[in-house]
This record gives C-alpha cells, sequence and structure tokens, in this order.
C-alpha cells in the first residue's frame, strides 16, 4: 500500500470533492430531512458499482463494496445533517436554506468519505467487506441509536468501526488521537422554581421564584467543585434563565435549563443526585417548589485502544509521525458515534481544520485544505484493514 499512490489517486478528484464539498454547504439539511444528500451519496455510490441501501434511520445510506474473499469487515462512518444556524460568512457558496447552516463540517465528512469511496473502488486494493455509512441526526436526533435500533450492525456486521471530526483550533492536517473516554457525555436539564407570583411593589405578599433561581444558579456552581474529584472533569452550565415579563412583576415561576457533561459513570449519576437535591432544597429555603426534568443524552464515546493505536499506525505511515498530535485530551462535546462504539471496538479521531471559527458558530467554515487528507485517511485505513492476500 503506498502513500503516494493513493494520494495520486485521491489528487485526481480533489477539484469534484471541493465542489462537492460546497455543493453540500450550499444545501443543508437538518436531522432526518437529509433527503437531497442521501439522494447524492446514494447514486455516486451506485455509480461506483457499491451496493446501497437505503432508510436506515430515516435517511441513511450505507454502501457496501466486497472483494475478494477476506473475512474481515470494516465500517465507516461519516455524518450528513447541518444546524439550525443563520450563517455569517457571506462566502459564494453560503447556505442557501434560511436559518440552516452546514456549521460542523459535516459538508467536510461526506465529501471526503464519499471521495474515498470512489479511490477505494477504482484501486480495489483489498480483500473483504468495506461498509460506508452516511448517518443522519448526529446533531442531537441520535442517529447512529436509530441506525443500529434499525439493525445496522445485524445487517452490516462490522469487526471494527472508525469515525473522523474536524477540529478548529488544532494545525492544519494533524490528526489527534485519544484511547479510552474521548468525549463526554450530555444530559439536559430543565428546572421550574415555582413560586407565588404578585405585584413588583410588594415582594412581601409573594414567593419569588426569580431571587430562589438566583441562588439556585450559585449554589450549581458548586457542584463540580465540591462533588466531584478534581482528577475527574465534569460541566455543569447554566444556559437559560427565563421568567417575568415586566420589572413591577413578580413571575409565578421561573425556568432554567442546564447542560452537563461527565466521562465516568459514577460522576454521572452523583451530578443528577446533587442537582436534583440541590434544585429542591434551594426553592424550599425561599418558601417555592422545584419540578426537575433530567434527560440522558450522548453516552461517553470510549475509544477502544487496540484500534486506536491501529488508527493512529496508518496516520503515521501515510504523513509522518510528525503530523500526530503528541498529546489530545478528552473533549467535553459530545458525538453519537459513543453509540456505535457501544456496540463495535473502534475509534473516533480528530483532523486539525486550522485556525478557523469554532464549531457551531454562525462564521464556521470547514477547511477545504483537509478534504484530501481525510479522504486519502480513509482509503489508506480501510486497505490496511482489509488487506489483499
Amino acid at each position: 500500500m503506498s502513500a503516494d499512490s493513493i494520494a495520486t489517486g485521491v489528487a485526481a478528484h480533489r477539484e469534484a470533492m471541493v465542489a462537492l464539498r460546497r455543493d453540500l454547504h450550499r444545501h443543508p439539511e437538518l436531522a432526518y430531512r437529509e433527503r437531497r444528500t442521501g439522494d447524492l451519496v446514494a447514486q455516486a455510490l451506485s455509480a461506483w458499482g457499491y451496493e446501497v441501501h437505503r432508510g436506515l434511520g430515516g435517511t441513511g445510506v450505507v454502501g457496501t463494496l466486497a472483494l475478494g474473499d477476506g473475512p474481515r469487515r470494516i465500517g465507516i462512518r461519516a455524518d450528513m445533517d447541518a444546524l439550525p444556524i443563520v450563517e455569517a460568512t457571506n462566502l459564494p457558496y453560503a447556505s442557501g436554506t434560511a436559518g440552516v447552516m452546514h456549521a460542523c463540517g459535516h459538508d467536510g465528512h461526506t465529501a471526503s468519505l464519499l471521495t474515498a469511496a470512489r479511490v477505494l473502488a477504482e484501486r480495489r486494493g483489498f480483500s473483504g467487506t468495506l461498509h460506508l455509512i452516511f448517518q443522519p441526526a448526529e446533531e442531537g436526533g441520535a442517529g447512529a441509536r436509530r441506525m443500529i435500533k434499525d439493525g445496522l450492525f445485524e445487517r452490516f456486521p462490522c469487526d471494527a468501526v472508525y469515525g473522523l471530526h474536524n477540529w478548529p483550533g488544532v494545525k492544519l492536517g494533524q490528526f489527534g488521537f485519544i484511547a479510552g473516554p474521548a468525549m463526554a457525555a450530555v444530559d439536559r436539564v430543565t428546572i421550574r422554581v415555582i413560586g407565588r407570583g404578585g405585584h413588583g411593589a410588594v415582594p412581601q405578599q409573594t414567593i419569588d421564584p426569580v431571587v430562589a433561581s438566583a441562588s439556585l444558579v450559585m449554589a450549581l456552581q458548586s457542584v463540580v467543585a465540591r462533588n466531584v474529584s478534581p482528577l475527574d472533569a465534569a460541566v455543569v452550565t447554566v444556559g437559560t434563565i427565563h421568567g417575568g415579563t415586566a420589572p413591577n412583576v413578580i413571575p409565578d415561576a421561573v425556568e432554567l435549563q442546564l447542560t452537563v457533561r461527565t466521562f465516568r459513570p459514577e460522576v454521572r449519576e452523583r451530578i443528577e443526585a446533587r442537582i436534583t437535591a440541590l434544585a429542591k432544597a434551594q426553592a424550599e429555603s425561599y418558601g417555592a417548589a422545584a419540578e426537575i426534568e433530567y434527560l440522558r443524552g450522548y453516552p461517553v464515546l470510549v475509544n477502544h485502544a487496540a484500534e486506536t493505536e491501529f488508527a493512529r499506525q496508518v496516520a503515521a505511515e501515510q504523513f509522518g509521525q510528525d503530523r500526530i498530535e503528541a498529546e489530545f485530551p478528552p473533549i467535553t462535546a459530545s458525538e453519537d458515534f459513543a453509540y456505535m462504539l457501544e456496540e463495535r471496538p473502534g475509534s473516533y479521531l480528530y483532523l486539525g481544520n486550522g485556525d478557523s471559527a469554532a464549531l457551531h458558530s454562525p462564521h464556521y467554515n470547514f477547511n477545504d485544505e483537509i478534504l484530501p487528507v481525510a479522504a486519502r485517511y480513509w482509503v489508506a485505513l480501510a486497505e490496511r484493514y482489509l488487506v489483499a492476500a
């Protein structure tokens, strides 16, 4: 498996790959609405000789290419959905759909994996079964879980599964690998502090949920500081607080919404218990009451050690050891590829997007310079895993 020959194969399609990425960027689609994107992916895969399956997870697409009699089976996943964000890049290929934007780089993930699919079909340099998984609804819709429930790994068995995400702030084209817990579990909490409203001029006749909520916000800052070991990582953020309609009116209730990030199940359990207890106690101390809705989201993404080391070796062989970050810390963002890694061994890796705007920013743009890097990496990984006899 020559690094130069793979690079040459990918380079032949660079212009088409960039055009595809920008077309996807121009036509973003939200979770479970990725119909145009799915059509484009399916048509391309079919034209290149893949067996195409549609409908898993609603709008998901799986392309399968089996060559030779090799027994190994690998899955590589790209996400397809966009975000409900108003784009502010002013790019010539900026979103043409009002209020929807590829602000996380899924357009680049899809374009690079699709190009890798083309090169792999042209090279036919492996023996085994390749499953390319184009997943819907990563952005909060748990598309990975839905594909799994629809029989993803029963219908398309994988001995290992891999995914990749671009990462702003990391040098352009640099790889990051993390063995073990790599991305946090995420939970969403809604707390409704219920008091008794009234005129702001006579607060003694009310039970003020605003004051109780303010106290609760401050108390919540102690959860990580005083209930989680300093050796563990966790985040409790109060993202929204809503209550009241006028300065001279004390409302009946105030609603707070929180995001919680953790890396270990016992820490996740401990934080839920403490938030619940604090919300009730703080509200009661002001004569109010608290209703808590605690929704578990994506689990911790845990990369498997052997598969992560394999992925690292492929990057070193193709690009050199100096293209791999010596230390890449766990990330408190969350990712539903975690569900796939609960079902099959594998790894989720990172590719530097350079000095770009942050993910989920209205100013974000996937850097087209890393498209050939990602495509080349996927070709190398698949061929290395499915070694021809």
